[in-house]
């Protein structure tokens, strides 16, 4: 699957040379009653379908629900053929197949030398862009085509980044419009967001950026002190009701643009009185598995939603041993269970956060495989040898975990496939 490395060495010396070094990030809903479903670019059977109710799934808590075992990998049959995706991952090795499931940080001015090692040496198929960046459109588009040059044979690269609005809008130079906060976003008419949420996400596209890790469907409660949401005026509102409106309308334009969309912090941040990106021990003593607050991530993944991004946060009522992205009963209890999602599970940033700092890179990304994740994000591209080898010596020893190695690296070339990558 890998191509011809020296040619691919040669392209990226070239990027590496016009590239400058930096990296940070801030890591980041859904209809209500009637929902339109979000399209696909490419309808397959690959395409995220679910059909979780818009309200929280009636299934009582349980911190001790037993996950589903992963799926197999498929093989050929006279009556089933395999799709483009599985094809794909029958003819990757299991190091292409592990690299299938990191996403990491590249410089909105250039990758640097980490970053396009981390793709070529480690077979990484999916980028951030970091940093606040004037540069214009066509700029950032080649920035995404060196990136895309250096991509694994056969599978192009999710090109992601934060592009919510307000603080927390990435890409803000000539030919990217002035995205308004959440707060002010949920102020707009839902129909007239969808609108706008298209506009911004085509000048996605026309960068080269396919993923944007938005939008934010945390609900915060009116008055609450909550800096990693509220203190940035990221949430849609104050109700569930309105942040799924909000979040679905701003989900469905990005998808009419050929974006993908990812809501977050899953299962929510707006109740939490810490940052995890600089604070250790963040809990939420709140949210419980039958949760009000839960319903924008249900009204989102019946919408279609290809993307849901866990949160780093302990969530004492659910799971209080381990963080969210770390947790089988949040991951695949609630997450794939209660609420039916079969799409891509992205962590929140596990590169740089406080939150996980006690946590080596490497159990890091075991942990949060084992836990059922798909896409484990770090900004530090330098981590990836340790997590990759991490991940890989897990699935040497251990025939379940190859099985959810199996299992993640099909659902994100899946991802891939309804989005033309493949």
């Amino acid at each position: 699957m890998r191509g011809c490395d020296s040619e691919r060495m040669r392209v990226a010396a070239a990027a590496i040379a016009m590239s400058a070094v930096s990296a940070v990030v801030i890591a980041g809903c859904s209809s209500s009653r009637s929902v339109t479903p979000i399209p696909t670019a490419t309808p397959t059977s690959a395409s995220p379908t679910t059909s979780a109710p818009p309200h929280v799934s009636p299934r009582p808590p349980s911190t001790t629900a037993t996950p589903p075992r992963p799926t197999p990998t498929p093989t050929p049959s006279a009556r089933s053929p395999l799709s483009y995706a599985q094809r794909a991952l029958q003819g990757m090795s299991e190091a292409q197949r592990v690299g299938q499931l990191f996403m990491v940080g590249a410089s909105s001015g250039g990758p640097t030398g980490d970053t396009m090692r981390a793709i070529i040496d480690h077979h990484v198929g999916s980028v951030i862009l970091t940093n606040t960046s004037a540069r214009s459109v066509d700029q950032i588009a080649t920035v995404s085509r060196q990136l895309q040059q250096v991509a694994p044979a056969g599978a192009k690269l999710f090109v992601a980044t934060d592009q919510e609005g307000g603080q927390v809008q990435r890409l803000q130079g000539p030919g990217f419009d002035t995205i308004p906060s959440g707060v002010q976003q949920g102020e707009i008419a839902p129909q007239q967001l969808r609108a706008d949420a298209r506009r911004w996400g085509t000048q996605l596209r026309a960068a080269g950026v396919n993923l944007d890790l938005a939008p934010v469907v945390d609900t915060v409660p009116s008055g609450a002190a909550n800096p990693p949401i509220g203190g940035l005026s990221r949430q849609y509102g104050s109700t569930p009701a309105m942040v799924a409106n909000h979040g679905t309308a701003f989900a469905q334009g990005m998808a009419d643009a050929g974006i993908d969309a990812t809501i977050k912090h899953f299962p929510g941040l707006g109740r939490v009185t810490g940052n995890t990106d600089t604070t250790s021990r963040v809990t939420d003593r709140t949210t419980t598995r039958n949760d009000a607050y839960l319903a924008p991530f249900a009204a989102g993944i019946k919408a279609g939603v290809p993307f849901v991004m866990i949160s780093t946060a302990y969530y004492s009522r659910i799971d209080a041993s381990r963080p969210a992205a770390f947790s089988p009963t949040i991951v695949t209890g609630m997450l794939r269970g209660d609420l039916q999602f079969r799409g891509v599970v992205i962590s929140d940033d596990v590169g740089g956060a406080a939150q996980v700092a006690a946590f080596s890179p490497g159990t890091r990304a075991v942990d949060f495989v084992a836990a059922g994740g798909d896409v484990l994000l770090t900004v530090n591209p330098a981590q990836i040898p340790e997590m990759t080898a991490a991940v890989l010596a897990r699935a040497k020893s251990d025939r379940a975990f190859r099985a959810e190695v199996d299992t993640a690296a099909l659902r994100v070339l899946q991802a891939k496939q309804a989005r033309g990558l493949l």
